[in-house]
Order: structure tokens, then C-alpha cells, then sequence
């Protein structure tokens, strides 16, 4: 892919309507543009990023076990009425009305809608347990949209659900949903802590929010340094192994602002491992019975005639709102370098070369290199406009993709200049190249 042909305008400057990092780096490569307060779309560099976080989200949904669905963004009213939280929910919601005056909505969340979908099809606690996703767009009308995508009105968001018979069952669900969500910020580069949190209009009595350290982060936490050594790696998807996976987490003091204490903090943590400080919400996991269920009527039938509402969870992860999060902790603004995880990346590699409008070997070179790159599944892009090689470092730069080949006015020999973005270049042959980029791939 040129860059000329590709459709990224990019700005010299940052907007200065936007405060935040994520949202000036957004917007000065062409990755988004405002269409309304709090409402955006989404141009192919962006979008290009936000679909392959929604295809990480997917894989490790998948891997749980989880079946995905796809419901609408409208919703009736009479569900909300249904489960009580119609008149609760309060002015984020944006509700519409039809031509025949039906009460509609646009979902700001789906706990009753996929409960609907359930009591309507599964019968028997055999076929339980159920664990559903979808991701699709929200809308909550915020009071005061801000900070670009971190805190719009219209996002797209992975939900999931998960339905058991007891409260035991339920919370091997919820403990799947917990390492399915360490696993994917892990494939993003991102260390995320698991911190207790309030329930808020989900409702329910258990709760942890994801949380990775930014200080433009709207949720202050405070937590005990310790936590950040822990890894989830060795957990299987057995009862035992994940309850002991959670309980390792929640044996240090990890909390939002709503659940502080700071008596319980001060005893619980030493002061040379406190931190105080702000992060970014990625993702929520809620477990909340038969909330939902009861007042919806959502059952099975247990063995000698007995039913029981079932009990359920909802797990959230923001799929757009990771593009910012990701910008967030990666993008180095002093120097204006941005760094995507190569599992995202818009890119794998920018081609660089030095063009002259009367030789054009290094364009060739550039041609003959992203051919063998097609060959191997690498993506690349080349960019052939006529600016001075440092202009064009500095662009591809922020535009981020994790690797760069440079192409000098002399295009000759095997060694090609090879560098990942924010360390050394080396004089390598392509086929090494090759090798590098794939084998980081795989990893991720």
C-alpha cells in the first residue's frame, strides 16, 4: 500500500481541541473525525486498529468457551420496564420512539435483552451452563462528552453473559471471564489490574474493573505495588485453578475510589509498597445472581419438577476505547513516536525510501521488498510521496507500526536498514526480517 493512495490525512499539528494524548494522536493521523459532540467516525487507519482489537477480544472470548451472537442496537422499552430499570437508568439513555408510537431505545447495555433471548429458548439446567458475547455499538448520552473516545456517547463495546444454575457455577463462569480478560490485555501489550469495584446500575455484589496506570485516567485507585509482579500464566480452565488465579489477586489491596478505605489501606498495605494514583478503565466483570432473571422470568427446570432462576454475570470490555488506552500507554509525546503491539498494528512495517525524481531505485527496492513481505503475510506500507527522508520518518513514526526499513538514494546489496521503531537501526538482509516480524507475530 502507498501512502498517497491511502486515505490518512494527517495533520502538521495537534488539534487544539483535544486535550488528551490519545485523542491529539487520533486526530492528527487521520484515525478518526468528530461527526458530533461525543460521536465519531471511524476512518480506515482507525478502524483498521479498533478491528483487529475486536479480533484479539474474540479469540480469547472463544477460548472460554463463550458463543457469539449479534443483537440489535434498538431495543423495546417493555424488557427495561420488565426488569425495573427503565425509569432507573436515567438520562444516558437515549430513548425514540417508532411510527406506531412504541417506546424504543438505544441500548446502552443488553442484561435484558440477552435474558430475553435465554428464557425464550433454553428450558433445562442441562443445557447450562451458557456463556454469550456480542460486540456491537452503544450509545449512553453523555452529560459532557470528552477526551475524544474515552469518554463518548456512541462506542463499541464486547459484552458477554453467562447463565448457571447456582451461585457455585456462576462464579466459575465469572473466573473464566477473569482470565479471559488478563489474557487479552496481555496479547495487547497492556498490564491491566484486576481492582474491586463498584456495581453501579449493573447492580450485583461482586465486581472488578480492569484497570491499566495513565495519569489522564479518570479512576483514581490505590493499590499495593506488589500486585503488578503477578501473572496468570500456568492457570487452567479448571474450578480450582481459576479460584486460586482470582484469590491471588485479591490477596493484595487493589481498589476504585468508590471502595476506598483508607483505615483498610493504610493496615492492609506498607507504606513503601502504597500506590495512589489514576488509570484508565478497559474492562468490568459483574456477577449479580438473579437480578435480572427473577423479575424477567428467565428459569430451568431442575430434576423433580422444581425451577430455578438462573443466575447471571455480564463482562464488559471497551473494544473502541482500547485504541485510546493503547495510545495512552504507548505513545511517547515528547519525541512523537507511537508504537502499536504488532497484534494491532496498522501496519507490521513502513517502507521508507529516499525517492529522486530522476533514479528510481529506491522506489523499485521498496517494490520488490513488499512483494516478499505479501509472500509471508506481512503487511507494509510505502511511503512514495516526494518529502525529505526525515519528514517521512517522523510521519511513519506516528503513525506507528512497529518496524521500519529505510531505503537510501543508493539502493544496492542484500543489507537493508532495519531498525524497531525507538531502537537501533542494524544492516540486515530481508530474509531476516522476515523472520523477526514473524516470529513476534506468533507470539502475540
Amino acid at each position: 500500500m502507498y501512502i498517497s493512495k491511502s486515505f490518512i490525512p494527517i495533520l502538521k499539528n495537534n488539534p487544539s481541541e483535544a486535550k488528551i494524548k490519545s485523542h491529539q494522536l487520533m486526530l492528527r493521523v487521520g484515525m478518526i473525525k468528530q461527526s458530533s459532540a461525543g460521536i465519531y467516525s471511524w476512518l480506515p487507519l482507525g478502524f483498521k486498529v479498533m478491528k483487529k482489537i475486536e479480533q484479539v477480544v474474540r479469540e480469547e472470548q472463544n477460548k472460554i468457551g463463550a458463543q457469539e451472537i449479534l443483537m440489535p442496537t434498538i431495543q423495546s422499552s417493555e424488557i427495561w420496564k420488565e426488569s425495573g430499570r427503565y425509569e432507573d437508568y436515567g438520562e444516558e439513555m437515549l430513548r425514540i420512539k417508532d411510527r406506531q408510537d412504541r417506546e424504543m431505545l438505544y441500548g446502552p447495555t443488553n442484561e435484558e435483552l440477552v435474558t430475553d433471548i435465554f428464557r425464550s429458548s433454553i428450558k433445562s439446567y442441562k443445557s447450562l451452563p451458557q456463556l454469550l458475547y456480542h460486540i456491537q455499538w452503544k450509545f449512553r448520552d453523555e452529560i459532557r462528552p470528552r477526551f475524544g473516545i474515552m469518554r463518548c456517547r456512541e462506542f463499541y463495546m464486547k459484552d458477554a453473559y453467562s447463565f448457571d444454575v447456582t451461585d457455585d457455577d456462576a462464579l466459575f463462569s465469572y473466573n473464566k471471564f477473569f482470565l479471559s480478560y488478563l489474557e487479552t490485555f496481555k496479547r495487547l501489550n497492556l498490564t491491566a489490574i484486576p481492582m474491586a469495584a463498584d456495581t453501579g446500575p449493573i447492580g450485583g455484589n461482586l465486581s472488578h474493573e480492569f484497570i491499566i496506570l495513565a495519569e489522564t485516567g479518570e479512576s483514581k485507585i490505590f493499590t499495593d505495588k506488589k500486585i503488578f509482579d503477578l501473572k496468570s500464566d500456568g492457570t487452567k480452565l479448571e474450578k480450582n485453578s481459576l479460584e486460586d488465579l482470582r484469590k491471588k489477586y485479591e490477596q493484595f489491596y487493589s481498589v476504585t475510589d468508590e471502595k476506598f478505605s483508607k483505615d483498610e489501606f493504610e493496615k492492609k498495605v506498607p507504606e513503601k509498597d502504597r500506590l495512589i494514583t489514576k488509570g484508565i478503565e478497559v474492562g468490568h466483570i459483574f456477577y449479580f445472581g438473579d437480578k435480572y432473571s427473577k423479575p424477567m422470568g428467565a428459569s430451568v427446570d431442575l430434576p423433580g419438577g422444581k425451577k430455578e432462576f438462573v443466575k447471571m454475570g455480564s463482562y464488559g470490555i471497551g473494544v473502541s476505547r482500547l485504541v485510546g488506552a493503547i495510545i495512552e500507554a504507548k505513545y511517547d509525546e515528547k519525541n512523537e513516536i507511537m508504537k502499536w503491539p504488532i497484534s494491532v498494528a496498522p501496519y507490521d512495517i513502513s517502507i521508507i525510501p529516499m525517492i529522486n525524481k530522476n533514479n528510481s531505485s529506491a522506489l523499485d527496492k521498496a517494490n520488490e521488498i513488499n512483494l516478499e513481505l505479501k509472500r509471508n503475510n506481512i503487511d507494509a506500507i510505502i511511503d512514495d510521496t516526494d518529502e525529505n527522508l526525515s519528514s517521512k520518518i517522523k510521519k511513519m513514526n506516528l503513525i506507528g507500526a512497529p518496524y521500519q526499513i529505510i531505503i537510501g538514494k543508493q539502493a544496492e546489496g542484500d543489507l537493508l536498514e532495519f531498525k524497531e521503531v525507538d531502537k537501533e537501526t542494524q544492516k540486515i538482509n530481508l530474509s531476516e526480517i522476515v523472520k523477526i516480524i514473524k516470529k513476534q507475530k506468533e507470539t502475540n
